[in-house]
This record gives structure tokens, sequence and C-alpha cells, in this order.
């Protein structure tokens, strides 16, 4: 099939993103929702300089609309969006796990404007997702805190075996999930087998509250 691929430039959707390759799938577009307020209902909040530089290591389109983050208006945003590719693909890939309020709605969507609906992860667990990311050698760094139990010093950690060893133990002790599919924390992919070399980024830490962390990326190279 011809894809267009919901992209973050997390974790999920760039694993979603290499399935689909692997399995012989053409992706033409990368389309990004940006809200414009930090707390989205659907959405993540990349930054605008990473997923640029992500598309150019991907040479894949990057083809972005922004949002004011409604509840509602984020749905009519992003079937704006997926309309605006939908004569050049047959379907739209999402790197969902098991979040059936973003899968539905993405669903739905695709159903009306006759899109196939392609989600590789669906029902992953989250030490499959992670499995996965660091057999294939993904580098994941964390972008953003937002629940208690997951100290700061995480913020721009490289995911690998030793990290995610403390992580699931911190999972189990504070009942975050794992692979953050409720919004506990974000990630960034500085590197997959598709790039065409390792991000580099320059970056300083945001912090609002004791739970509350963020990355904020002043270079990318």
């Amino acid at each position: 099939m011809k894809l267009a691929v919901l992209f973050s430039g997390g974790k999920d959707s760039c694993l979603a993103l290499h399935k689909a390759l692997s399995e012989g799938h053409e992706v033409k577009y990368l389309l990004t929702v940006m809200p414009e307020i930090m707390e989205s209902f659907m959405f993540h909040t990349p930054d605008f300089g990473l997923l640029e530089k992500q598309a150019e290591m991907l040479d894949i389109e990057l083809v972005m609309i922004t949002s004011k983050g409604e509840e509602n208006k984020e749905l009519e945003d992003l079937e704006e969006l997926i309309s605006s590719v939908k004569k050049e693909v047959d379907g739209i890939c999402v790197g969902g796990i098991a979040s059936n309020y973003q899968g539905s709605r993405v669903k739905k969507i695709c159903d009306k404007l006759n899109l196939k609906f392609y989600a590789p992860l669906w029902n992953y667990s989250p030490e499959q997702i992670w499995a996965e990311l660091l057999s294939l050698g993904f580098k994941v760094i964390i972008t953003k805190i937002a629940c208690e139990g997951m100290p700061k010093y995480f913020i721009g950690r490289t995911i690998d075996e030793k990290t995610l060893a403390e992580l699931k133990k911190l999972s189990e002790k504070y009942r975050f999930r794992l692979d953050f599919e409720g919004g506990e924390a974000e990630s960034a992919v500085l590197w997959m087998p598709e790039f065409k070399k390792e991000i580099k980024i320059k970056q300083e830490i945001e912090s609002d509250g004791e739970y509350n962390h963020r990355i904020k990326i002043k270079k990318t190279e």
C-alpha cells in the first residue's frame, strides 16, 4: 500500500513507520498535528525543528497542520490533514498500541475517507515495544515527563537495557505504563535503521512543578 504515517517523531510512530517499510509498503508522507497547547487530548507536542530533521533523515515529505488542542476541534483538524493527502495514499499508518480513544477516532476518519487503517503495533505489550526498539538499535530519548515516580534525571536520557530496567522497576512501584501510552512521558527518536545518520541535539531542561519536566531543543544537526 501507499501510506501516510501519523508522525510525532516518538518511539511508537517511528517503529510503526519502520514496520510499514519492512513489510514492503511505500510511505509517501509523514502527517503531524501540532497542538498549540502542551496538554492535547490526542497528540504529542513535538519539537518542530526535530520533526523537520527527522523527515530529512528519512527523506519523506512532512505535512503538518496546527491545532488549538480543543477536544472536538482536534478531530476536525486531523480529518483536514488526512484529507489533504487522501488522493495519493491507500491508507493511514498509526503507532497506537492500546489507546482506543485515539485509534477509534482515526479509524472512523479513515472509514469516512475510504482509506485503510493500518496499526502494526496494536495490542503490543510495553515489553514487546521496547524489545523491538532495542533489538533494532533505535536511539530513543525521553523528551517529557508528566507523572509521579519518574525522576527528572531521565529527561534527555537514551533508553538502553540498563535504563529500561530502572524504568520498569519504577513503573511497577508507581503504576505508570512502561510504554507511556497513558501520557506519562513522551519520547523522540534520534536514530533508526531508515535514518541517513544519527541526529545530534543540544538541549536544556524546563520544569513546571515536581512531576512535569521537558526538554527544549536548542539545536539539531
